[in-house]
């Protein structure tokens, strides 16, 4: 194993709700990563000046700049074009499904998570390069 691949993945979550940024990150350090955190989309902006993280975990409806705008900010950077993002979010309509793909998120998953064993496993799907981009809805 070299050394690039003994160092954990970093997740940034963003999420207005603190409790759920709490709880994400708490699940996420259980699971060997490396979490930074973000309130808001803006928030998350100024963070992704400095860390480009292996994964980013996306809630769409936030203050100031919410999660699509935050996705459409992050596609115009070359930086962080191609790093993968979870939207994570209670709207589970399939226009709202098929707007996050469209956006270029690489998966959707709704809140709240009910099993956490299934939600890790897409995570580590995705930072692993695994997860191929869900099809997007007609």
């Amino acid at each position: 194993m070299t050394r690039a691949e003994a160092q954990p993945k970093t997740v940034l979550v963003v999420d207005d709700q603190r409790d759920m940024v709490r709880a994400t990150g708490i699940f996420l350090e259980g699971e060997g990563y490396d979490v930074a955190e973000a309130f808001d989309g803006l928030q998350a902006l100024e963070v992704l000046k400095t860390v480009v993280p292996d994964l980013v975990i996306l809630d769409v409806m936030m203050p100031r700049l919410d999660g699509c705008a935050t996705l459409r900010k992050m596609q115009e950077d070359e930086r962080l074009r191609e790093v993968p993002v979870l939207m994570l979010t209670a709207l589970n309509e399939p226009s709202h499904i098929k707007t996050g793909i469209d956006l270029g998120c690489t998966w959707y998953y709704t809140k709240p998570i009910t099993d956490y064993s299934d939600f890790g496993l897409v995570i580590r799907r995705i930072v692993s390069g695994l997860e191929a981009p869900p099809e997007p809805l007609v």
